[in-house]
């Protein structure tokens, strides 16, 4: 009896010790982070850091050699078309520089011409955009427009509108660039007792910038002052090229961290056709391209070279079966996820649509409601233990 006594308690022991080995042997739980696949709204963007820029913009220059009077303007000052903003006294010119003061003039009025007839080209296209925006119109009480291509031919009204606006300044402030080599001309006709030349502003606005307001002299084509209309702003960004090849003309523009409450609405009006290489911050040589929009809104708090992220919409639904971007990682030309299932990892083949920055649409090989992990790391495999420790929804 003793001994049966002595055979159970080795029994037991041995037991013992192989429950304790096993459960030390048996591999851990990973305690990883995870969210639902959700069904939601999500916006593809492409976008950049920006700034705001007046949409015209005016530098006053010296017409020809002189000395200038201390500029009495200061930055941010008002002034009206025709308002004297500099003072120059000319030097007297020798034949060759007569010469290119008369050829000066010449060339001013040819920009005059230029300008008068680029702003009637912009009245004809506004016409045309009218036009087809009256026709559009009827056509969409009809039902037999979209409304969305209502909205593009809306965009492209406005945007017909505000290059009238702008060839027509230009037309003006070349009208005052021919009246200023005039007068430059017959100013240096006299000897040392030249008359003052009063060099007056082409349009109505704010002094943006006076690059020097103390008495100088000062050579042709020397920038004075920078005049434009604080309150008319646009929208630019430079965007690698690769994403600017994606952006159109009437995309939408939502613009933050400008300092303010809210994401402010915008829409694209050009992407211009040449790019230029810029260096990143890490050094590489990157190809830009400059993409111009227009507010729909402009805060009064915001002025001439603020900055901004801009991001362009590419494309936007609703109820569309997302998950956070990170859980994502490749398995060789396709995507994959892990998702947790009764305590386990289990990796799954997907088919990856539209993105954002920090979301991503799932096509197919995914349910909604499914546990994705959010941060898979190389510790995770296929039908290993994890354990939650957050659910973000």
């Amino acid at each position: 009896m003793r001994l049966q006594w002595k055979h159970l308690w080795y029994a037991a022991g041995a037991l013992a010790v192989s429950w304790i080995g096993a459960r030390m042997l048996r591999p851990e739980r990973i305690a990883v982070d995870v969210a639902p696949a959700a069904v939601g709204p999500l916006v593809e963007t492409v976008g950049d850091e920006g700034q705001t820029r007046v949409r015209h913009r005016h530098i006053i220059s010296a017409p020809l050699a002189g000395r200038l009077q201390r500029i009495t303007l200061e930055v941010g000052d008002t002034v009206t078309a025709g308002m004297v903003v500099a003072r120059l006294a000319p030097l007297p010119l020798d034949a060759r520089s007569r010469q290119q003061a008369e050829a000066a003039l010449e060339t001013a009025r040819d920009l005059e011409r230029m300008s008068v007839a680029a702003e009637q080209e912009a009245r004809t296209a506004l016409e045309q955009a009218r036009l087809d925006l009256r026709r559009g119109e009827a056509l969409a009480a009809g039902g037999g427009l979209a409304p969305a291509d209502l909205e593009r031919l809306q965009l492209n009204e406005r945007a017909r509108a505000r290059e009238v606006e702008g060839a027509r300044a230009h037309a003006e402030a070349a009208t005052h660039d021919v009246e200023r080599a005039r007068s430059a001309l017959m100013a240096a006709g006299t000897a040392s007792g030249a008359a003052t030349l009063r060099l007056t502003c082409p349009i109505g606005g704010r002094v943006l910038a006076i690059p020097e307001r103390s008495e100088r002299t000062v050579l042709p084509g020397q920038a004075l002052l920078e005049i434009g209309n604080p309150a008319d702003l646009e929208v630019i960004v430079d965007l690698l090229s690769t994403d600017a090849v994606k952006v159109s003309p009437g995309q939408r523009l939502l613009v933050d961290g400008w300092g303010g409450e809210g994401t402010l609405g915008g829409s694209v009006r050009r992407v211009e056709p040449a790019g230029f290489t810029k260096i990143s911050a890490l050094g590489v040589e990157e190809q830009r391209v400059w993409v111009i929009g227009d507010f729909d809104t402009v805060p009064g708090r915001l002025g001439d070279r603020y900055r901004l992220d801009v991001r362009v919409v590419l494309w936007e639904g609703d109820g569309v079966l997302k998950v956070p971007a990170s859980a994502l990682f490749r398995r060789g030309e396709a995507w994959a996820l892990f998702t947790v299932e009764d305590g386990r990892a289990r990796e799954r083949a997907v088919t990856v649509g539209h993105e954002s920055s920090s979301e991503s649409e799932i096509r197919a090989g995914l349910d909604a409601g499914a546990v994705v992990i959010r941060h898979p790391t190389d510790r995770i495999r296929d039908g290993g233990r994890v354990q939650a420790v957050a659910a973000t929804p």
